[in-house]
């Protein structure tokens, strides 16, 4: 029984199909990537495509698609979509009759009494996608026309028709292979019988259009080679296994390859299955080095931010994998060094690292290890906001860090506007200065436990918390309010209604009052929270976005907002039952039914970046997120956790 279930009847309407999204990713770094009638819409969308290390590891689409079509009795049926301009030509989608997702993306074509079904599977360990095709019924022998279209581009570009391209492909077995542009790896399409042939009729596909670009205003047209197309007869109960590959691969081994994966395939049978199963897909292990990406299937690997606030979901919560969450922050701070310790437009990024251990100690992780590896590292990167260290941050007088430079956005509110920061918050922000002192504190609760309790960093950091907490209130709470302001600058506080302040309350060693934590809670409560993440921004505020569509400018206003944050519920949920006890329970467990009830769209399967602010809340941005799906894992550690106590 599949675990994901579609409306049938739908498939055949590209407003309900065009909106769900195929996204299978692999260990490697590779990804597949389209709607589930296989027509791309955006262009980052691909049967296959793979970091490149020639090009620095960046993802680059290789084979965009492949256009199916059945000859019976001379009649030619195409199964293939594509958009060109505001035309769908052609419109193979209307022979779909079922779509799954279990354990792979299967979908079923019938053409009068032909039925075709093509299963997809991007291979685990290897820059490998194979399609499957089967012929459950036919009244006689036909014929599959399969036609690849080239692409060869880097993920975030486009391409055009170029005499730089290298159109002449050669001979392999049981296939052809290419390889349009210097630099890249071989495209190589294989299948699992010798009795396919190659018809060549080059050709450049101009003008293929991808709806969802067209939509919010981005470039959105391309011109993509098809170097002409494969030919193979098959009967009734015949299958047919193809491979496009990197690497050239023995054709003889793909169909039992192909059903081997298969059957090793994961058995979604719950929501935290689908967790867990996303959460290790967001992990790359390419070329033995383990990272953390963002999202699929824009978003970078290795970002600094998005690591330390991932990795922990995405091991320790996911299944206590101590061992990855080590390796994957080792890899991070040799990669990021600078932004670590020098400069940084993530200002509270850095910061973020004492947290990150301070779950691998409740993990049960050895702290004297712990503590003699990483903290040199935390040490230094407080030392690096001390007067004088960095342009873009620094600890002022009153012991609070004051963030500013000039036309840039220094926190995780990062959107642009005409290159111009939407939301700059120059100044003091409340979550940098609460990652400020929550990083003081466990430094010095490890040097006290695990290193020198008599040390001089003991004597002069406890001097420092002592300044932040006596300050941090008076700073940011407005009792008139009631709540904290969102930042402080030249001209006071601003108090915009934004989740920021939640950071002030999320460890027990609070830089405010209990009676404040209450308040806090409260208004985060009633302005922000809904049954799809936490609001960006209250809907009482006269900038409120409730909706994250239309042009560039208009998201860009709603990014921040009043679009929701998944990854916002890991503290509020983390907090209230601190807070509130058991009593939460239920609360806690409505807040994360509506992601489960939304697996069947957006990215079929999968996590959503953010949501709308208002209801129906319809989820938008990165269709597999890992600060998503990390948050998730935790929220649900925790309610299991409560239901146990």
């Amino acid at each position: 029984m599949a675990f994901l279930k579609f409306n049938k009847s739908e498939l055949v309407n590209l407003s309900y199909s065009l909106k769900r999204e195929i996204i299978s990713a692999n260990k490697t770094g590779a990804y597949c990537n389209t709607s589930i009638v296989t027509c791309n819409t955006r262009r980052y969308h691909g049967l296959l495509a793979v970091p490149v290390d020639n090009f620095g590891g960046r993802e680059h689409l290789m084979l965009s698609s492949m256009d199916e079509s059945l000859v019976l009795n001379g009649k030619r049926f195409n199964l293939g979509i594509h958009c060109y301009g505001d035309i769908y030509e052609p419109r193979g989608h209307k022979y779909i009759i079922d779509f799954e997702a279990d354990p792979v993306p299967r979908i079923t074509y019938k053409v009068g009494g032909i039925v075709l079904s093509k299963t997809i599977l991007l291979v685990p360990d290897a820059d490998q996608v194979m399609i499957r095709y089967d012929l459950l019924s036919a009244p006689g022998r036909i014929k599959l026309i399969l036609a690849p279209f080239l692409a060869f581009r880097d993920i975030h570009a486009l391409t055009q028709e170029n005499p730089s391209a290298r159109c002449q492909g050669w001979e392999i077995a049981n296939g052809m292979a290419w390889n349009l542009y210097e630099g890249f790896p071989d495209l190589n399409l294989q299948f699992n019988t010798k009795e396919v042939g190659f018809v060549s009729a080059p050709c450049w596909y101009k003008g293929v259009t991808y709806s969802d670009e067209y939509r919010r205003g981005f470039d959105c047209r391309e011109d993509l080679y098809v170097p002409g197309h494969f030919e193979v007869m098959m009967r009734e109960g015949d299958s047919i296994v193809f491979s496009a590959s990197v690497a050239e691969v023995n054709p003889a081994g793909l169909k039992r390859h192909f059903d081997s994966l298969l059957e090793k395939a994961p058995k979604i049978t719950s929501y935290h299955d689908q967790l867990l199963r996303c959460a290790d897909l967001l992990i790359r292990d390419r070329n033995g080095s383990k990272k953390v990406t963002a999202g699929f299937s824009w978003m970078y690997t290795g970002l600094l931010r998005e690591t330390l606030m991932a990795a922990p979901g995405l091991t320790l919560f996911a299944n206590g994998d101590a061992s990855s969450f080590e390796e994957i922050l080792d890899n991070l701070i040799a990669n990021e060094q600078e932004r670590l310790f020098r400069k940084t437009t993530q200002v509270e990024a850095p910061l973020r690292l004492a947290s990150a251990l301070k779950q691998y100690l409740a993990f049960g992780a050895d702290g004297k290890r712990v503590w003699n590896k990483y903290g040199p590292v935390v040490k230094g990167i407080l030392e690096s906001y001390l007067p004088g260290r960095r342009a873009e941050v620094a600890m002022q007088p009153n012991g609070l860090l004051w963030a500013q430079l000039d036309g840039w956005a220094l926190s995780w509110m990062n959107a642009y506007i005409d290159g111009r920061p939407v939301t700059e918050r120059a100044g003091y922000q409340v979550e940098t200065n609460a990652f400020w002192y929550h990083s003081i504190t466990i430094a010095l609760d490890m040097e006290r436990k695990y290193g020198d309790p008599d040390s001089s960093f003991v004597k002069e950091w406890t001097r420092i918390r002592d300044l932040v907490k006596e300050n941090f209130q008076p700073m940011f709470w407005n009792p008139r309010a009631g709540y904290l302001a969102d930042y402080v600058d030249n001209a006071g506080q601003h108090m915009e209604v934004r989740p920021n302040m939640i950071y002030a309350i999320v460890e027990e060693d609070m830089p405010v009052d209990p009676e404040v934590a209450s308040a806090v809670l409260h208004v985060i409560g009633n302005e922000l929270v809904t049954r799809r993440g936490i609001r960006t921004l209250s809907p009482r505020s006269v900038d409120y976005k409730g909706v994250y569509e239309g042009s560039q400018r208009e998201r860009d206003l709603a990014y921040h907002g009043g679009s929701t944050r998944v990854f916002l519920l890991a503290p509020y949920i983390w907090v209230s039952f601190r807070l509130r006890g058991a009593a939460f329970m239920k609360k806690a467990q409505w807040l994360v039914e509506g992601f489960y009830e939304d697996l069947n769209k957006h990215g079929v399967g999968a996590f959503s970046e953010l949501y709308d602010g208002d209801p129906p809340h319809e989820p938008h941005g990165a269709i597999s997120s890992a600060l998503s799906t990390s948050a998730l894992l935790m929220v649900d550690y925790a309610i299991s956790k409560y239901k146990e106590d």
